[in-house]
């Protein structure tokens, strides 16, 4: 059975669509938009927490910063001596509490269904 069928097959495309393709295609390579930041931020600020973080892993980081800040201190106050060792202490316990609030707001966060 012989069929008829051009050779190559002719395309059906038209030439305005086809440019408008091409176009889309060469800005989406070599001209990309710069993604718009929805808050922008102060010059001076250094660091920021993201928006998206869930309540229980900021806390977490609380806790973790809370502990080596506390390591620190208790280490960096026993190589004092007199009312230097005494502020490092108290800084230490601040930090000890401070990292009390935090564990008991994650262990209430932990015990909600």
């Amino acid at each position: 059975m012989y069929k008829v069928t051009p050779n190559p097959p002719e395309p059906e495309t038209d030439p305005k669509k086809l440019q408008e393709a091409t176009d889309r295609a060469l800005d989406y390579y070599l001209n990309p938009k710069q993604p718009k930041p929805e808050d922008e931020q102060p010059s001076d600020q250094l660091f920021t927490v993201l928006d998206h973080i869930d309540t229980e892993t900021l806390l977490a980081n609380l806790s973790e910063t809370l502990a080596s800040a506390d390591a620190m201190t208790n280490d960096l106050a026993f190589d004092l001596e007199g009312s230097r060792r005494h502020i490092a202490l108290g800084i230490q316990q601040l930090i000890e509490l401070s990292g009390l609030l935090a564990n008991r707001v994650l262990d209430r966060i932990n015990a909600q269904p």
